[in-house]
């Protein structure tokens, strides 16, 4: 069993931890197989899939002393909803980002696909969903499309902007928010890569070096190639797709726009906005920074609910 360090974390004031189980699960095979958790309510209802977001994180999503899918994961299992998440072979093996051939699909489909089967084996196999954040989200309809049993899709502040494209406003807003020589050298650097991106001579072969993050030719070229918007479009699930109106890394502007405009003709596809939120739906006041992440907080209890209330419905 793993020694979990939940030193600067209590559970929110949603979850009721009497009312679940969990116990250690593996996904994927072999040697890139990947430890995660199932959490069980006591009562049978649907399941859900949570998928992290881009970096190498940990199946809580921990950024500081918050670990956000932890409170998603718990608290939907107290609204009866079994819970399915799992660390990123990115966090397991870094190592794997240096192989040239490796992908976004890569990162998360095949363990995607392994999580919804797997949980499907636990609760109604045509009531488990997907709930994907930030490039969880992003990827969630290409998971949908590899596995059609999946019932649905949820996505959090999930990126329709290309990637590279906002990097660079990413990086402009903080260079502006919280101004410095190293964050106008980081804006100009990934500036220069996100040209190279762009280029008609991008290939597997460019040094990941003249490209943003340091990530592969063949991991942008995925990226590039990927519309998430009209996969999204093409699948046959029904969709809620949530937004933190305070959210600088995926924007009301930028990306929830996108994704009205590809699915306005959906009548089964659901946006909503939370004024409040930021990226990972913290609630706050004033423009949103990294500082945003240092205190210890928990994700919005509006959040939980929706998504639960949506599963119920479906």
């Amino acid at each position: 069993m793993r020694t979990v360090d939940l030193s600067g974390w209590t559970p929110p004031a949603y979850a009721d931890p009497g009312s679940f189980a969990e116990r250690e699960i593996s996904v994927g095979s072999g040697e890139f197989a990947v430890p995660g958790t199932l959490t069980r309510p006591q009562a049978d209802g649907p399941g859900v899939v949570l998928l992290g977001g881009g970096g190498p994180f940990d199946r809580d999503g921990t950024v500081g002393p918050n670990r956000p899918l932890r409170d998603l994961a718990w608290g939907l299992a107290s609204r009866g909803v079994a819970v399915v998440r799992f660390d990123k072979i990115t966090h397991t093996r870094p190592e794997v980002m240096a192989d040239p051939d490796f992908t976004m699909t890569d990162e998360y489909v095949p363990y995607a696909v392994e999580a919804v089967k797997l949980l499907q084996e636990n609760v109604d196999p045509a009531r488990v969903f997907v709930v994907g954040h930030s490039m969880g989200g992003k990827v969630a309809p290409r998971v949908a499309a590899a596995e059609p049993s999946v019932a649905g899709l949820v996505l959090l502040a999930a990126d329709a902007e290309p990637m590279h494209h906002a990097a660079v406003r990413v990086l402009r807003y903080l260079a502006t928010v919280t101004p410095s020589p190293e964050a106008d050298a980081m804006l100009a650097a990934v500036t220069r890569g996100a040209a190279a991106v762009d280029s008609p001579g991008l290939s597997r072969e460019t040094p990941s070096a003249d490209l943003p993050f340091g990530m592969s030719g063949a991991y942008w070229l995925d990226l590039r190639d990927y519309d998430q918007v009209a996969t999204a479009a093409a699948l046959p699930q029904p969709m809620l797709i949530l937004q933190g109106g305070r959210d600088y890394q995926v924007t009301v502007d930028d990306d929830l726009t996108r994704w009205r405009a590809g699915l306005e003709a959906r009548a089964d596809v659901t946006t909503r906005v939370y004024p409040a939120d930021n990226h990972m739906f913290f609630p706050g006041a004033g423009p949103s920074t990294p500082a945003d992440y240092e205190a210890p907080q928990h994700v919005d209890p509006a959040i939980v609910t929706d998504i639960a209330d949506w599963l119920a419905r479906h």
